[in-house]
């Protein structure tokens, strides 16, 4: 409805209220029908048009009703008592007399027509309108400020499919009470319950300020329930107007499994990123693309995307411009092969960096395990030539990416990455570039990680494959792995190892059972099946070795590790010697070298040296 109808509206039907008020306050007063003389006339005009006057300046029919409340109630009673007040005035004067009961019962009836008409329409909008309508059955976990905000508007709202039945609150002094006609039933401890006996089919976690471990303790209530469990959108989302109150989300395996965000040092980071020429190998991956895209926020003067799979590389490159297309900054695409030595030195050559992040390599443990000279080649030598092209053209800071494979390997995989961490010190050794690596766990959602693995087989109807009931993991976020390299570059005095605290290991088989549950399934729709442990995996990971471990925290939540020893002779042995290894014993060379083992099997290639 337009707005000029729906004020031609009101002010007809409030006119048509206002003359039949004074007409049968005049018949209940005098027991009769008025007679249409100048009193009665000239207290219809007066009335009318003082109501209209006072209408205009309390912007009465600016208000939309179907959320009227106390203020609304108010506004009424101003407006009818003031337009009151102006007919016995004029009486007053004009007839040298007040019929004062008439004007008291005229303006009861002005009261009760105008405002019942008004309140009529929300109560038939608020209880036939939205029971007309089927609505889930709907339960609001916290009933603090945010609870109540999401209560209003579920009530206000009739294009909502939700229909609020109750809260939970762990506030003791909440319990009984009713907050917008919505009563709060009891604890978290009493949900279970509460589901079953009110009939809930969705539940509503209202909590911004919980924390990820809490969450995680609510949600694994909720799950014992079959209702569908939704989030409230981030806090500064809904402050800043980006996303309404109720446009609720699922909870995401990633609002369960990751820690409490880590702030970074906005200036240190800025002092040697700011301005600078930033090369960011495995631009295309998904960790390489949350750095470049993080990377963008502190507006490098060019930023080079280097990378083997030109899709990857062309769909961040498209992403950049698109999100940052009123930033100075440069993006230079490059397509390169780390193994091509003569290539990097061209690339840094060309560009010369002044910060290097290097997140380029070959991570499936299965398929390094069938492909050992593959490790070697991306991983190893990959990291030397770029190294050493670094180190060449004057590279201030190389951050390497490293695993907690890494610790104590038992695959070709995590063997590779931890004689790429020893290059890594090695090169930091009498040289100007200051040469880093930072280690994490596993990352959720990146490409071929656990997460997505899981999510396809749900979405076939599963089972879902678990290798082993005890096989535990370090997690963590793509932005956080993101935020810890770059925050490593800022903390970077040369050769360190940094360790990035993990929190508490996650059994495999509960996030399992957790994704099952968010994709709106029970364990036994979907079912779990036990594989058995791959070849080169461990039931669970470390990430320091007994050797490294140094306890002093360098940053909030950010670990340094010790150097310890460093085989330099025997890779360039094995770099020189690995295609004419066979695959068993190129695998065992690497494992063995990388636990501090430094023999083969048949020959003695390799002599031990520190």
């Amino acid at each position: 409805m337009s707005y000029r109808k729906r004020i031609s509206i009101f002010i007809t039907l409030d006119s048509i209220i206002i003359l039949s008020a004074l007409y049968f306050g005049n018949y209940l007063v005098t027991t009769g029908f008025p007679e249409l003389n100048l009193l009665f006339v000239l207290s219809s005009f007066t009335l009318l048009l003082s109501y209209h006057v006072f209408s205009l300046i309390f912007k009465i029919y600016k208000k939309a009703w179907e959320y009227a409340s106390v203020g609304e109630s108010i506004i009424i009673l101003k407006v009818v008592s003031l337009s009151i007040i102006s007919v016995s005035v004029v009486q007053q004067l004009m007839m040298n007399g007040l019929h004062f009961r008439l004007l008291a019962v005229t303006c009861l009836l002005c009261l009760l027509g105008i405002g019942g008409t008004r309140f009529w329409w929300r109560i038939f909008r608020d209880d036939y309108l939205n029971n007309s309508l089927y609505k889930k059955r709907t339960l609001i976990i916290g009933a603090g400020s945010a609870g109540t905000m999401v209560a209003r508007q579920l009530l206000k709202s009739i294009d909502s499919d939700l229909k609020l039945i109750a809260y939970i609150d762990d506030d003791y002094n909440k319990h009984h009470l009713d907050i917008l006609g919505i009563p709060v039933i009891g604890g978290i401890s009493q949900l279970e319950k509460a589901v079953e006996e009110l009939n809930i089919e969705n539940i509503i976690i209202a909590i911004p300020s919980l924390s990820k471990k809490k969450l995680n303790k609510i949600f694994l209530e909720c799950a014992k329930t079959k209702a569908q469990t939704q989030i409230l959108p981030m806090l500064e989302d809904l402050v800043t107007g980006k996303i309404s109150v109720n446009k609720f989300r699922d909870v995401e395996v990633e609002d369960l499994l990751g820690r409490e965000p880590i702030d970074l040092d906005i200036d240190s980071i800025s002092g040697y990123v700011t301005n600078k020429v930033v090369l960011v190998t495995g631009a295309g991956g998904s960790i390489g693309s949350e750095i470049c895209r993080q990377i963008c926020n502190f507006n490098p003067k060019q930023l080079v995307l280097l990378g083997h799979g030109e899709n990857s590389i062309h769909s961040i490159e498209l992403e950049l411009k698109e999100k940052f297309e009123h930033s100075p900054i440069e993006l230079l695409p490059e397509i390169a092969d780390l193994k091509d030595a003569h290539k990097m030195q061209s690339v840094m050559n060309k560009y010369r960096p002044n910060v290097v992040y290097h997140a380029a390599a070959h991570k499936h443990v299965p398929l390094m395990e069938r492909n050992p000279e593959e490790a070697v080649k991306n991983n190893i030598i990959g990291t030397k030539n770029l190294a050493e092209a670094s180190s060449l053209h004057g590279v201030e800071t190389f951050v390497m990416i490293s695993t907690d494979k890494a610790v104590n390997p038992t695959s070709v995989m995590g063997a590779s990455k931890r004689l790429a961490e020893m290059i890594i010190q090695h090169m930091d050794r009498n040289n100007k570039t200051k040469f880093v690596a930072v280690r994490f766990g596993n990352v959720l959602g990146s490409n071929g990680s656990v997460v997505p693995i899981f999510k396809q087989q749900i979405k076939k109807g599963g089972p879902v494959k678990v290798t082993h009931p005890e096989m535990v993991r370090y997690f963590m976020t793509i932005p956080e792995a993101s935020r810890l390299v770059i925050q490593a570059g800022a903390l970077a005095n040369g050769g360190e190892i940094f360790i990035l605290d993990m929190g508490d290991p996650v059994k495999i088989v509960d996030l399992a059972k957790n994704l099952i549950k968010l994709s709106g399934f029970s364990i036994e729709d979907i079912g779990i099946e036990f594989t058995g442990i791959r070849p080169g995996e461990k039931l669970f990971e470390e990430l320091l070795k007994e050797d490294e471990i140094h306890e002093q925290q360098v940053y909030t939540n950010i670990y340094i590790g010790r150097t310890s020893n460093l085989y330099l002779e025997e890779i360039n042995e094995i770099i020189e010697n690995y295609s004419s290894l066979e695959k068993e014993i190129l695998r065992e060379t690497l494992i063995n070298l990388a636990n501090n083992q430094v023999k083969l099997i048949d020959e003695p290639l390799i002599s031990a040296s520190g």
